[in-house]
């Protein structure tokens, strides 16, 4: 089915990418050449359609139709350089062949989508190749459109834009899914996971990677692998040419006070006390990549703002400078909280997660994998073989005795603890083969290392007879040198906190008079920022210590 486009001239010089016809384009004795319809040489006759380079490829043995369709093109089109290229597919008719050396073509071509646009020419050669181009433009080995071409009343023909079906060709759509599960295997790292649940979610990812370059937001337990995952989407879109640039990654948790503004978006130089040299910041960085930002929850209000305005226009301000500077970036963030409690208690701001959570994906913890966990067992064995040069095994044994255990651990660390169990149990393997009593002394160490965990806390509100109420306040005002106004003042703050479920709800407590005066109130943040003043926040004061 043909829709009609016109203008497709642009700002980008176009390419076009086409068989050469050993019939059509040699055009009939009977008429001549110049009045007859040639695709190859009629696609570059048409007004508004200025092509700048046609790439045509063609069989060894025919060269010379091929430079005569060149030398037409120079005649008709002098502002298209037409460049000729052999790509043998010994019987044009066979799937397999065809599909193989147009596959090696488009590997192999230095494609730049962010400099030219790519058309491919469907009209000339076999039903079978203008499939397998059709294939490959799908699955974005070749980062263009589809144009196709048809003779009419004028020598330069008609052309549109096409959409084939290929549900009859089985062969062709086996290779198609072959794509698809290579893709997948990027994302799972190699890994032959077991679980129907996680294989889905992988399935659902792997779409999203390469349809849209919208924000991604992956949430789940620390450890469950949310930076591999995102270091495997951006691999997987380089490879399918949807993003240029690199990988800049960030743990949030690490960006503290203006350190933070400037680390994200840059400075100037001389913006602040120790500004001695500008910097471009990590935004800057990923210009053209893609940006990971994980535990993305710990950015300060002031960040998420301007991080909201850098998604939305691509554009901010440096820390100091007074001029905006430019990023395209794709953006991935991370987070093992649930924002949407941190948005109801004031801690980050509703449009900014508005703008994260299109696709958001939980991954799950280990413990939730149980059957994923032999197959990571066996890649870990086989990463640490590649990197010691050493060959570990384990033996049926000490693999049944592990395994056994491993299908019912808490796990709390998740891929952390079984990645670092793997690798002890390599290094203390004898001889290079991991045996019961090396298992046994493992999970020794994993049982105390899981009992020793500090449980945190209750972290839930308070009433007012509680033993621990007083406990806490005496505990937050131990060692502080106050004011007796202060004192008062923040005593009075302390248990408002400790006996509400959540910080907008003590901010709401507390400022109850003086918010019905205002026509835009944040009660949470005003309450934050209080507590700052005495190096306090909301979870400090349920734990009952300073948070400095």
């Amino acid at each position: 089915m043909t829709v009609g486009v016109t203008g497709v001239k642009g700002p980008k010089p176009v390419v076009v990418i086409g068989l050469l016809g050993t019939t059509l384009d040699r055009g009939s004795r009977k008429v001549d050449r110049w009045s007859a319809w040639r695709p190859s040489v009629s696609l570059c006759r048409h007004p508004d359609l200025e092509v700048a380079r046609f790439e045509l490829l063609h069989g060894r043995e025919w060269t010379s139709l091929a430079s005569t369709v060149q030398s037409d093109v120079a005649l008709i089109s002098p502002e298209t350089s037409t460049r000729l290229h052999v790509v043998d597919m010994n019987n044009p008719w066979d799937f397999e062949p065809v599909y193989a050396a147009l596959y090696d073509f488009a590997r192999n071509y230095p494609f730049d989508p962010d400099a030219e646009d790519y058309l491919v020419h469907i009209t000339t050669g076999s039903h079978v190749a203008q499939i397998c181009l059709f294939l490959l433009v799908e699955s974005r080995l070749i980062p263009g459109r589809l144009i196709q071409t048809g003779p009419s009343s004028q020598p330069e023909g008609r052309y549109g834009i096409i959409d084939l079906g290929l549900a009859r060709y089985d062969q062709l759509a086996r290779r198609f899914e072959a794509e698809r599960q290579e893709a997948t295997s990027v994302l799972k790292g190699g890994i032959a996971t077991r679980s129907a649940s996680f294989n889905a979610l992988i399935d659902e990812i792997e779409l999203v990677a390469l349809r849209s370059t919208a924000p991604m937001l992956l949430t789940g337990p620390t450890g469950a692998g949310k930076s591999r995952l995102a270091r495997r989407i951006w691999e997987l879109r380089r490879a399918r040419r949807l993003v240029k640039g690199p990988l800049v990654e960030v743990n949030c948790a690490t960006l503290r006070g203006d350190g933070a503004m400037a680390a994200l978006f840059g400075h100037k130089r001389g913006a602040f006390t120790g500004a001695v040299e500008a910097r471009q910041g990590l935004l800057r960085e990923a210009d053209g990549g893609l940006l990971f930002l994980d535990e993305v929850g710990e950015l300060g209000l002031d960040e998420q703002a301007m991080l909201l305005r850098a998604i939305e226009e691509k554009r901010f301000l440096p820390v100091g400078s007074d001029k905006e500077v430019e990023s395209d970036f794709q953006l991935i963030t991370g987070t093992n909280r649930d924002l949407r409690d941190d948005v109801a208690d004031g801690r980050f701001r509703e449009d900014l997660l508005a703008r994260l959570d299109l696709w958001t994906f939980r991954l799950p913890g280990l413990a939730e994998r149980a059957e994923d966990i032999a197959p990571n067992l066996d890649y870990e064995l086989e990463r640490i073989a590649r990197e010691s040069g050493r060959r570990i095994t384990i033996s049926r044994e000490a693999l049944s005795r592990f395994m056994a255990f491993a299908e019912s651990a808490p796990w709390p660390r998740n891929f952390r603890d079984l990645t670092a169990a793997v690798a002890r149990m390599a290094t203390l393997a004898p001889s290079g083969r991991i045996d019961e009593a090396t298992v046994d002394h493992e999970l020794g160490r994993l049982r105390e290392s899981w009992r020793r965990r500090v449980k945190p806390s209750p972290s839930g509100p308070l009433a007012a007879d509680s033993p621990e109420y007083d406990r806490r306040i005496t505990a937050l005002l131990e060692g502080r040198t106050l004011d007796r106004f202060d004192e008062v003042q923040l005593i009075d703050v302390l248990r408002v906190c400790l006996s509400s479920p959540s910080l907008s709800e003590a901010g709401r407590r507390l400022f109850a008079v003086s918010r019905q005066e205002r026509t835009s109130t944040n009660d949470a943040d005003r309450l934050r920022k209080y507590l700052a003043r005495f190096g306090l926040d909301f979870e400090a004061i349920r734990r009952g210590r300073s948070a400095l």
